[in-house]
């Protein structure tokens, strides 16, 4: 009887501790409220900001961008826009599209303050679209920052400054991300898509009136000038901006009135219907390098150095990335064999 006595005393001393135990664990960890986000942060030493807007960006940029009115016969013939990315002593100089200055006599350019300048176009390049224009120096100009496109990320946060459809909607602020980089888009320039386009696709809105203005960075760097958009039913969302580094690098040459000097391959071509890609040589051109080369009518281009060759367009666009004097290996078929030549590339004076 003692014996069992014992065991039930021992019973409920072990159910007793156990029980205590449950409850001071509980009260500890199970029923203590939550710590606040506040109390996490301070512990961890971690700040959180927000980063989500740009206006501070914005404010940084504003001013240097700029609408440009064009005329044709004092009559006013379209608009674009533009931005300041060079002061001097006695100039500004704005960079914008060749599309939006191209065949206008006088241009007219409307600065934040709605003050007006006439505007002169020192030069450009309609395959580039890329033009500068100059206008009087004055205190209430300001230029913009100079980035780098090369640093983009698909998914980078850009915005567009720019004066879409007309004046009453001066510097309007569209913002989006990088939606794809280094984008071939096929134009057309001269003819039906006869030029290839090395652009960054952004998703900000780009509208008639854009052109020519700039694309900025969350920093608020220019790293590329608007150009075109996709248009259709069907499509939303699809602007193409040209790469800063594409357009500065002629800068210079357009602001002292020079042109892009491009080489001649020396060849008349059509796109092949007989293969799925490459150009068909129709002729070849006195006194040029193809005339020195192995090449003759009939054969198929379809690599200049490593860049495949899917039609004129893209012909164009690979040849106008080297300079006059270059040599370059061209791949060809005849008779369904692939060959190479080399061909030294001249001037074109077309």
């Amino acid at each position: 009887m003692k014996d069992k006595l014992w065991v039930l005393l021992c019973m409920i001393i072990v159910f007793g501790l156990g029980a205590g135990t449950m409850y001071f664990i509980g009260n500890k960890y199970l029923n203590k409220p939550e710590k606040t986000t506040k109390e996490i942060v301070e512990k961890r030493d971690v700040t959180i900001t927000d980063n989500t807007g740009i206006s501070e960006a914005v404010d940084k940029v504003y001013n240097t961008v700029v609408m440009i009115k064009t005329y044709r016969n004092g009559r006013i013939y379209g608009s674009g826009s533009g931005v300041i990315y060079k002061i001097d002593d006695k100039f500004g100089y704005i960079m914008t599209n060749y599309h939006v200055v191209d065949e206008s006599t006088s241009i007219k350019v409307r600065f934040y303050n709605e003050e007006e300048l006439d505007g002169k176009v020192m030069g450009g390049d309609k395959w580039l679209d890329i033009a500068i224009v100059r206008v009087d120096k004055k205190d209430y100009l300001k230029k913009a920052e100079i980035g780098s496109s090369d640093k983009l990320k698909m998914g980078d946060t850009v915005f567009a400054v720019g004066t879409p459809v007309g004046e009453e909607y001066y510097n309007t602020i569209t913002r989006g991300i990088v939606s794809g980089i280094d984008r071939k888009v096929t134009l057309s320039v001269e003819t039906k898509e006869d030029w290839v386009m090395k652009a960054i696709q952004v998703d900000a809105a780009i509208n008639p009136g854009n052109s020519g203005g700039p694309l900025f960075n969350a920093s608020g760097e220019v790293v590329g000038i608007n150009s075109v958009k996709l248009i259709d039913s069907k499509i939303e969302g699809m602007g193409f901006s040209i790469k800063i580094e594409d357009a500065m690098e002629y800068a210079t040459t357009f602001e002292n009135g020079k042109e892009i000097e491009r080489p001649l391959l020396g060849i008349r071509l059509v796109n092949t219907s007989n293969y799925d890609y490459g150009v068909e040589v129709i002729s070849i051109e006195k006194n040029s390098g193809a005339e020195k080369s192995d090449l003759k009518a009939g054969d198929i281009i379809i690599k200049i150095g490593k860049e495949k060759i899917i039609n004129q367009a893209y012909l164009k666009y690979v040849l106008y990335s080297y300079k006059v004097g270059d040599k370059i290996e061209v791949t060809y078929l005849r008779g369904g064999k692939e060959q190479k030549t080399e061909v030294t590339l001249t001037k074109n004076n077309g």
